[in-house]
């Protein structure tokens, strides 16, 4: 099944996406644009990611895949470690490369960048910082998430362990959305995560931005 197509008649319905953002970074609090940059897990971020591991252990997954940026990576050790599932890593699942944007804070992106960061609040495609277009990460990042699904039993539960921007654009490509419309589907607070369920016709968005108290969400993109 291809991204954003309905489940063909006949097909296997009730697999479950988690799809899960890692814990959180010093850049998170500085509202620095990590993108694809290699930042770590803070003590909270560590701690964080604990708690959620035992929230979603009580899911009984049968298979976790996570980004091989550190950050994701030792998100996804603490749910391993819980449940004794392998994690399996790629650099498809890793955040939005955004060239020139990286390391830079809100504030900066928006003094050096104006113009182009309004762009892409419009919905316009944008290369922000000459990196990757969000069709482009979703081109990636959704093939990944769907090969693994595929290998789930009858409603087997795959968590997905990656960063803001490549969660939303992933979930956008999965509900069939047109890439401007991926905005509305908002951000992630660190250590929260999405669950897509799989219907009749395609998959569904059951829940959002889960797992806590509403927090901010620190970091939109990384």
């Amino acid at each position: 099944m291809s991204a954003g197509t309905s489940t063909p008649s006949g097909a296997r319905t009730g697999r479950k996406i988690v799809l899960w953002r890692h814990g959180q970074t010093s850049w998170n609090l500085e509202r620095r644009f990590q993108g694809s940059t290699d930042i770590p897990l803070t003590e909270t971020g560590v701690a964080q990611a604990r708690r959620a591991a035992r929230l979603l252990a009580s899911l009984r997954p049968d298979a976790i895949v996570a980004s091989d940026l550190m950050r994701a990576s030792a998100t996804a050790a603490e749910l391993a470690s819980v449940t004794g599932l392998p994690v399996s890593r790629t650099a498809a699942l890793r955040e939005t490369y955004a060239g020139e944007w990286q390391g830079l804070t809100h504030d900066e992106i928006l003094d050096k960048h104006g113009e182009q960061y309004a762009a892409w609040k419009r919905g316009e495609p944008v290369r922000r910082g000459g990196g990757e277009l969000e069709t482009e990460v979703a081109d990636r990042a959704a093939p990944v998430v769907l090969e693994h699904a595929g290998l789930l039993p009858e409603g087997g539960t795959l968590v997905v362990v990656s960063h803001g921007g490549t969660i939303r654009t992933t979930i956008g490509r999965l509900l069939g959305l047109e890439a401007r419309d991926w905005e509305s589907l908002g951000g992630l607070s660190n250590c929260c995560w999405s669950v897509l369920g799989e219907g009749a016709r395609g998959w569904r968005l059951l829940e959002h931005n889960a797992g806590t108290l509403p927090e901010p969400v620190l970091g939109d993109d990384d």
